[in-house]
């Protein structure tokens, strides 16, 4: 970035621009922490004005801008690659509306989706996307991210109603609506939700909320496999039981629970359940149900927890899993997957998973939201141990392979960022020159988080 390019952004922000060189840390990285690069400078956006401006900026001096809020994402998808700007909109906090009636919220980016939870859950109201970090809500759209309640309530996409994005070329546009259905023109909304930050920035959505469920109970069920475990958690899923949420985790997930939290889960392969029903009544049958299928399918116990205390921990325990196993090995790298494929693959991609895994001789753990067939493998080495890092590379390159082969996907719910490109080539490999025609209408100098989803060119996949 040019000298002139920092006077311009000091003179038009004042002291909302910062080069202090702990803040340009904190935004050089993710929470992947697989890379770090700081970028020139930061800008604490306030309001929609602020990131128009910031963006005229970088048109006229030709600087990259990377937006920036929780730092939460897993792929890469905030580190500024080519220093330049990074655009913070975790200051813009404001609910600029609740409509209760409408089942609908409008947000800025940086509201969290506990925070709005907080302020909804007194009218009987919530936002059912839980990645499981503090994460923004423009974050959350930018990567579709979703969670434990996508088997219910489906991702960002299918939860975002509107969006106001600003674009590289001075608009803002509105794209999407607030009526819960419309046929009206290019679904442009779907464009920009997933799209990270390189084809505009949004500034204000409006989400979907929720009725609270009436009645709920949650299960714990451990069973003597993975494979095991996977299959049992299709059988649910036939059986019409519509859980609220549907997740496994491993033994070792649960060894790592267990030291880092104090609890004293069995540590074998876990499903974790809950169910919801408008009655005590409907409750209990589709308890009974979902405990006789689990039992029938190997589950070594069924335990119940009812009370929201007793609920809360169960999935305290899931949500800190992934900090949890990073916690076990404080020197370590890690390396979490992000594999979806077709539920009635998901025993058998498991299977393979594990036996890859396995078969390589390398320690990691599996878990993931197993009731729409998304996994997560969590490899971890030290940085420097060059072999482990190989090893790990090469199964990762055969999971992938097998997962596209029964039609699955390569990111389920993190995104693709920077380390999941050269998978993109592999995945959509007719429509990259398409996804690249978008990307120079909407962004013709490459300014919009550069380097990022799209493979390079030349090579048609990312370099390493």
């Amino acid at each position: 970035m040019t000298p002139e390019a920092l006077s311009a952004l000091r003179a038009r922000f004042g002291e909302q621009f910062s080069t202090v060189p702990a803040v340009l840390d904190a935004h050089s990285r993710d929470e992947s922490g697989l890379e770090q690069m700081r970028p020139h400078a930061i800008v604490f956006a306030l309001c929609e004005a602020d990131v128009v401006d910031a963006l005229a900026l970088a048109r006229a001096h030709e600087f990259a801008v990377v937006a920036f809020a929780a730092g939460s994402s897993l792929e890469g998808q905030l580190i500024p690659l080519q220093g330049g700007l990074s655009l913070d909109v975790s200051g813009m906090k404001e609910v600029v509306d609740v409509q209760p009636a409408g089942f609908q919220a409008t947000v800025q980016p940086g509201v969290t989706y506990p925070e709005l939870n907080r302020l909804v859950r007194a009218q009987g109201l919530f936002f059912p996307v839980d990645p499981g970090a503090e994460a923004s809500l423009g974050g959350m759209a930018s990567t579709n991210a979703s969670g434990t309640g996508a088997v219910r309530y489906g991702t960002m996409r299918d939860n975002v109603l509107e969006l106001r994005v600003a674009l590289m070329d001075g608009r803002v546009i509105r794209v999407g609506s607030r009526a819960r259905k419309t046929s009206a023109g290019y679904d442009l909304k779907h464009l920009f939700i997933g799209a990270e930050g390189t084809l505009g920035v949004i500034t204000q959505l409006t989400v979907r909320l929720w009725p609270l469920p009436s009645h709920l109970v949650a299960l714990r069920c451990p069973f003597p496999s993975v494979e095991a475990a996977a299959a049992c958690a299709v059988s649910v899923m036939t059986a019409a039981l519509q859980p609220e949420r549907l997740e496994l985790m491993d033994a070792e997930g649960l060894r790592a629970v267990n030291l880092h939290k104090g609890t004293a889960f069995p540590e074998h392969p876990t499903l974790w359940i809950e169910l919801a029903s408008p009655s005590a009544a409907a409750l209990e049958e589709a308890l009974t149900l979902c405990c006789e299928l689990c039992l029938d399918a190997g589950a070594q116990e069924v335990g119940v927890a009812r009370g929201a205390a007793e609920r809360a921990a169960l999935w305290e325990a899931r949500h800190h899993a992934f900090y949890a196993l990073k916690a076990l090995y404080p020197e370590h790298t890690s390396l979490s997957t992000d594999l979806c494929v077709p539920l009635q693959h998901l025993p058998e991609i498991i299977a393979f998973t594990r036996a890859q895994v396995d078969g390589a001789g390398l320690h990691a753990s599996l878990l993931g939201h197993v009731g729409d067939g998304n996994f997560h493998v969590l490899f971890h080495a030290r940085p420097d141990d060059q072999d482990t890092w190989t090893r790990i590379e090469a199964v990762y390159d055969r999971m992938i392979a097998q997962t596209l082969a029964l039609g699955g996907t390569c990111s389920g719910e993190h995104g693709v960022g920077l380390h999941k490109r050269r998978f993109l080539a592999q995945e959509h490999a007719g429509a990259l020159e398409l996804m690249r025609d978008l990307k120079a209408l909407l962004d013709p100098r490459g300014l919009l988080n550069p380097g990022k989803i799209l493979p390079d060119p030349e090579s048609g996949a990312a370099s390493e």
